[in-house]
C-alpha cells in the first residue's frame, strides 16, 4: 500500500512539472509572437529611405528628410506648372499611332467655386497631384473656371489651346525647415488651333513648396497608365501648398513669413 501511494505521488509530481513546463513554454511562445508583431508593425510604419533626384539624374539616399536640392525644386515647380496649364485638347500619345492620330481629351468635370461644373484637362488633373491635398481641391476649382470650353470642342476651327511659357524661375529661398518660396515669371498663351489670334496673360506667381513623404506604387506592374502618371507626380517628394501673385517688393531678399503676408496685403491675388 505504501509503495502504491509513493508511486502515485511520483506520477503526480511528474505530471505537475510537465504541465508547468508546457504552460511556461506557451507563455514564451505567446510573448515571442507579440514581440514579432510589434516589430512588423514598426516596419510597416517606418518611412522609406529618402531618395532625392539630383541635377544629373542620380539619387542620394539617407539625407535629411527635409532637405532637397535647389535644382530639383526648380525642376519640380516648372514641370508641375507647365503640365497644369498646357492644354491641347488631346491626350498624351502612348503609342506611335497616337502620335499621328492623338486621342481627344474628354476632360474631367470639376465643381467650381460658384457651384457649377466645368471641365479641366486630364493633364491638369494628373499634375494636380503635385499639390498638397488641402490646397488641391480649391485650386482645381479655380483652374476649371479658367479653362475655356473650346479646349474640348470637336470643331477644329473652334479648338483653343494653351501653353505656359516660363521666362524665369527664381532660385528657391528657404522660409522654414523643409519649406521654400519659388518665384516664377511666365506667360499663359492661349490661341485657337487654326489662326494666329493669341491671348497672352502674364502669369507671375510665388509658389510655396514643401518637402513631403512618398510611397511607391505597391502594384506597379499591374497599374494603368493613369495610375503610373499619378504616382510619378509625387515621386519628387515635394508638393506645392500655396500659390500667390509674385511679390517683388522686397527684391526676394526678405524671406520670412511676415514679409509674405505684407505682400498679400498689398493687393496680391491668391489662388487657394
Amino acid at each position: 500500500m505504501v509503495r502504491l501511494l509513493e508511486k502515485r505521488q511520483r506520477t503526480g509530481s511528474v505530471l505537475t512539472v510537465f504541465a508547468i513546463a508546457t504552460f511556461s513554454l506557451h507563455i514564451l511562445v505567446l510573448l515571442f509572437f507579440i514581440f514579432q508583431g510589434i516589430n512588423i508593425r514598426q516596419l510597416s510604419l517606418r518611412k522609406p529611405p529618402n531618395f532625392v533626384q539630383l541635377i544629373d539624374g542620380k539619387t542620394v539616399a539617407n539625407i535629411d528628410d527635409l532637405e532637397r536640392e535647389p535644382e530639383a525644386i526648380r525642376r519640380f515647380t516648372s514641370k508641375t506648372m507647365i503640365s497644369m496649364f498646357s492644354w491641347s485638347g488631346t491626350l498624351p500619345a502612348q503609342t506611335i499611332e497616337e502620335v499621328a492620330n492623338p486621342k481627344a481629351d474628354l476632360g474631367i468635370p470639376i465643381r467650381t467655386l460658384q457651384g457649377g461644373s466645368q471641365k479641366i484637362t486630364t493633364s491638369t488633373w494628373i499634375a494636380s497631384f503635385g499639390l498638397s491635398e488641402d490646397f488641391r481641391k480649391g485650386f482645381l476649382s479655380t483652374v476649371a473656371e479658367m479653362t475655356p470650353p473650346e479646349v474640348f470642342s470637336e470643331n477644329p476651327t473652334l479648338v483653343m489651346t494653351s501653353q505656359l511659357v516660363i521666362k524665369r524661375i527664381y532660385p528657391p529661398k528657404k522660409i522654414a525647415p523643409g519649406k521654400w518660396r519659388v518665384g516664377m515669371v511666365a506667360d499663359l498663351i492661349q490661341k485657337k488651333r487654326i489662326g494666329d489670334t493669341k491671348l497672352i496673360t502674364p502669369f507671375n506667381k510665388d509658389l510655396l513648396v514643401r518637402a513631403t513623404d512618398y510611397f511607391a506604387n505597391p502594384q506597379a506592374d499591374n497599374s494603368t497608365i493613369l495610375q503610373k502618371a499619378i504616382y510619378s507626380a509625387r515621386a519628387d517628394k515635394l508638393e506645392i501648398y500655396e500659390i500667390r501673385s509674385l511679390c517683388l517688393l522686397d527684391n526676394y531678399n526678405n524671406l520670412n513669413e511676415e514679409s509674405l503676408k505684407q505682400c498679400a496685403n498689398r493687393g496680391s491675388n491668391f489662388i487657394r
